[in-house]
């Protein structure tokens, strides 16, 4: 990866959490930070924790990312598709988090079913990077037309969310 640039690789069901510390570009949040926040804010009560996956190994969803970026004074706010790229204040951007489907492998398996993911781009030195922990390094995407072209792209494949990691003052202005 270009010197400085934080990326780490998927792991488990845990997209969420490395799309978290990659959008940070430090390893900020663990399973375990996950599993608290799911356990103590958000369904303190609940003996099935819906935020996260039955089985332990992560699978998390948006209000989990939402938490932990509050926790941090950040805010994830929801891209509406519909509305034109060329309107983002890239200036007031720290990076993005999207959700995409994503093809499922056992190994070197590839099976007939979708997930969603989560994963990460970021600006690096004057570049955006696509942060995905499934890839084996970051991959530049470029400047600021290349990337409103790969997130075009994506939102253009159906069941893709784009969320904005921003300030909580810029979220509170709507800046974005």
């Amino acid at each position: 990866p270009p010197s400085g640039l934080y990326h780490e690789r998927q792991r488990l069901e845990l997209c969420a959490l490395h799309a978290l510390n990659n959008v940070l570009q430090r390893p900020c949040f663990t399973r375990q930070a996950a599993d608290d926040i799911c356990k103590r804010q958000l369904a303190p009560d609940a003996r099935l924790n819906p935020h996260r996956s039955l089985l332990g190994t992560g699978n998390y969803d948006v209000n989990v990312i939402m938490a932990a970026l509050q926790g941090l004074g950040l805010a994830a706010v929801w891209w509406d598709k519909r509305r034109a790229l060329e309107r983002l204040a890239l200036g007031e951007i720290l990076g993005f988090i999207l959700n995409v489907p994503s093809n499922v492998s056992l190994g070197f398996v590839a099976l007939p079913l979708r997930r969603q993911h989560w994963l990460a781009v970021r600006q690096h030195r004057g570049t955006y990077y696509n942060l995905d922990s499934k890839l084996p390094s970051p991959v530049p995407i470029g400047g600021e037309e290349e990337l409103r072209a790969f997130l075009r792209d994506f939102l253009s494949q159906g069941l893709c969310e784009v969320f904005l990691v921003v300030s909580r003052t810029v979220e509170e202005s709507g800046a974005w």
